[in-house]
This record gives structure tokens, C-alpha cells and sequence, in this order.
């Protein structure tokens, strides 16, 4: 037995390491067989869920005997923090350095948001700006919610009600960086649970959509062109908009700086970065977030008892953003005296481009010729920038209160 356990210690860690080590261990790895397949199969969202669900598998399986006698991985450790034992590991442990110089710092996060920058259109944004702000806005209800909830309920500090809380703006970038500033303790679960809950609003929203927006106002179409504002001016709006929110949210001047600057390359037209930004940057670091956050789901994370409060704060934040937005997409419709579409609200919800490509989906069930997607991509992209704006207040006053 003993040489059988020398010689397979991915097999033999399961009797030393306690049986609900070894049946978290089971669970995750079927749990990652599901999120690969079921990102294969499009159910999810293949760029982080393929390489999720198989890093899941991988450090779930590939256990071992260490050489203090602990039981570990070769792949990464997050908790280490003596500048001694990180430079040490850093040597051993092959994902170590892509974690500590762009994950856990949050530069993974302001590089995907370059990416998302680099693809939005703010045309969409300046044909209703009003619309797609104050939907935006009702979107971030979830966010709001949340906080009152961790504290008041579940109790929890108010840094850790507020990163668990950034989960309802359906923004994994914004949820790596706030979770990172208010709750480093908490950073791993929040950032694994957020994304596969972000992963789950392909199927949970078209469900929400049917049972807030009947099937008769699904169809309704929307008239929107988008303004013939110029190139010149469009830029200058970006580079004030920028300026102006790193003034006012210096803590979250990292993603605001890399979201417009995206967009500033993109509206200049300098094809060399526009084409790295879009192509080489952003599914590179998809690629290794995925791939990070996989490795990450150890048994020890889910046997965490915060996970629990995790779990249920995380998913009542998405749902209720998800009805803010509809609610917001309600609001213009008795605005627009029925004739704004109200399944646009969920666009609201900043988990771009998905929201918006559900709202087209529903809107096209019901009229093949309905096109709402300029409307909708526009309150994705203020969606975005909301989030980016909740979560440096967020940054900015818990840390005076703390």
C-alpha cells in the first residue's frame, strides 16, 4: 500500500487528507468536467469556462506529498506572502509567477478591460445617453442590496459585504480589483464564485426576462441611429470622461484608465494597438484568468464556511440587479408611452457584451425584425462605467471608514 501511494500520491492524498477533503476534491473535479463541457457545448461562456473547468480538474487531481509532509500542488499558491518563501516558490510552482504579477495584483483585471474598451462603441452610449445611464443605474440595485444585506444580516465587515456586493454589477475585472482592495482574505472565493455566477446569467437571465417582460412586449422594436457625432468629438468626450473620473475615484483610476484608454485607441483609429488590444490582449488574459481561477478552486476554498454567505449574497445580487434593470427598462417604456422595448434593461447589467446579446435574443424570439442592440449596448457600456464608479466610492469610503 505504501509503494502503491509513492507511486500514484494524486491517488493516495485522498486517504490522508480528511474524507471531506477527498469528497470536496470528487465534487470539483466533476464540477469542472461540467464547466468545460458545458463551455464546449456554448451552454457557457467558452473563453473562461473550458479553461476553468479544466484547471478545476487538473489542481483538484494533482495532489501530492510535499516536502514538509504538507499535502499541495505544483501549480500555484495564493495565500503565500513572506517575500522569502514567494521567491522561493516562485521557482517551483509553474503558475506562481502569472498569479502574483498579474492576477493578484489586478493587472489581469485592467488588461481585459482594455480589451473591453477596445470593442465598445460609444456611438451607441451618445444616442441615448440619459436611457443607458439611468438604466445602468437601476441595474446596480443588485450591488446596493447586497451591501445592506452582508452587513445588516449576514454581518459580515463592511469591505466584505462591499467586494461580495461588486458581484451584482455582473463585472468580473471590477469584482478581481474590489474584492483585491476591501477583502484580500476573501479574494479567491469571491473572484471564483463571481465568475461562475457571471458564466450563469446565460441561463438564468432569459429566464428572469419571461417572467418580468410578457411575450407581447418582448417584440417591440426600437428606432435608434446613432448620431452623427464626430470622430474629433467623440474622442475629446473620452479623454474628459477619463480625466474626469480618475479626478473624482483615484482608487479606481486603474480600470477607468484602462477601460477609455481601450476606447480612446479604438476611436483614434491606431490599428497596431486596436488590433493587439482586441485580439492579443484580451485572449490572453481571458486565457489566464480562466485558467488562474480553475486552478484556484482547491478543496480548501469551498470548505471555507464564508463561501456559504458567498454563494447566497452573490447570486440574490445578480438576480436583483437583473430586476433593477428590468425595472428600469420598464420605467422607459411608460416613458416612451410604449414604445421603448423594457427587455433592454437588462442590457443594464455590465456583463458585457452578454446582456446585451440576451435582450437581441429575446427581443427576436418574439419579432425577427425587432433590433434593439444599439439601445442595448449602449446601457452595457454605461453599465461598465457605473460599476467602475460603485466600486471606487465603494474603495474610497470604506477605506476613510476603516
Amino acid at each position: 500500500m505504501e509503494f502503491f501511494i509513492q507511486l500514484f500520491p494524486g491517488i493516495g492524498t485522498f486517504f490522508y487528507g480528511g474524507a471531506a477533503v477527498a469528497m470536496a476534491r470528487l465534487f470539483l473535479m466533476a464540477l469542472g468536467f461540467v464547466l468545460a463541457y458545458q463551455g464546449f457545448k456554448r451552454n457557457l461562456e467558452p473563453l473562461i469556462m473550458v479553461p476553468m473547468g479544466i484547471g478545476m480538474i487538473a489542481v483538484n487531481a494533482a495532489q501530492m506529498f510535499l516536502d514538509d509532509g504538507s499535502i499541495g500542488t505544483l501549480f500555484l499558491n495564493p495565500l503565500v506572502s513572506d517575500h522569502t518563501e514567494l521567491l522561493t516558490i516562485m521557482q517551483i510552482d509553474f503558475l506562481q509567477p502569472i498569479y502574483n504579477l498579474t492576477f493578484s495584483n489586478g493587472l489581469i483585471a485592467c488588461l481585459v478591460f482594455m480589451g473591453i474598451g477596445a470593442r465598445s462603441e460609444i456611438s451607441f452610449l451618445l444616442a441615448r445617453p440619459w436611457t443607458c445611464i439611468t438604466i445602468a443605474l437601476f441595474a446596480e440595485l443588485g450591488t446596493f442590496a447586497a451591501l445592506i444585506l452582508g452587513v445588516g444580516v449576514f454581518h459580515l465587515d463592511v469591505g466584505q459585504a462591499a467586494a461580495i456586493a461588486t458581484i451584482g454589477g455582473a463585472d468580473g475585472p471590477m469584482v478581481l480589483f474590489t474584492s483585491l482592495m476591501l477583502a484580500p482574505e476573501l479574494f479567491v472565493p469571491i473572484s471564483i464564485i463571481a465568475y461562475l455566477y457571471l458564466s450563469l446569467t446565460y441561463g438564468g437571465y432569459p429566464w428572469l426576462i419571461r417572467l418580468l417582460v410578457p411575450k407581447k412586449y418582448r417584440g417591440i422594436d426600437v428606432e435608434v441611429y446613432p448620431p452623427d457625432v464626430p470622430q474629433k468629438t467623440k474622442f475629446i468626450f473620452i479623454v474628459v470622461a477619463c480625466g474626469v473620473l480618475c479626478l473624482l475615484l483615484p482608487m479606481a483610476a486603474p480600470l477607468i484608465f484602462s477601460f477609455f484608454v481601450g476606447v480612446a485607441v479604438k476611436e483614434a483609429e491606431i490599428e497596431p494597438y486596436q488590433k493587439m488590444m482586441e485580439d492579443v490582449i484580451t485572449y490572453v488574459s481571458t486565457f489566464f484568468l480562466g485558467l488562474l481561477l480553475g486552478c484556484l478552486c482547491e478543496a480548501s476554498t469551498i470548505l471555507n464556511p464564508a463561501v456559504i454567505v458567498i454563494l447566497i449574497l452573490g447570486i440574490l445580487a445578480l438576480a436583483i440587479s437583473g430586476i433593477g434593470g428590468l425595472l428600469g427598462g420598464w420605467f422607459f417604456y411608460k416613458l416612451g408611452k410604449g414604445e421603448f422595448n423594457p427587455v433592454i434593461g437588462i442590457a443594464g447589467v455590465s456583463c458585457v457584451p452578454t446582456t446585451a446579446k440576451l435582450a437581441q435574443h429575446a427581443a427576436e424570439e418574439e419579432n425577427p425584425f425587432a433590433m434593439i442592440l444599439p439601445v442595448a449596448m449602449g446601457a452595457n457600456i454605461c453599465g461598465v462605467i457605473t460599476s467602475a464608479i460603485v466600486a471606487g466610492v465603494f474603495v474610497t469610503t470604506i477605506g476613510l471608514v476603516k
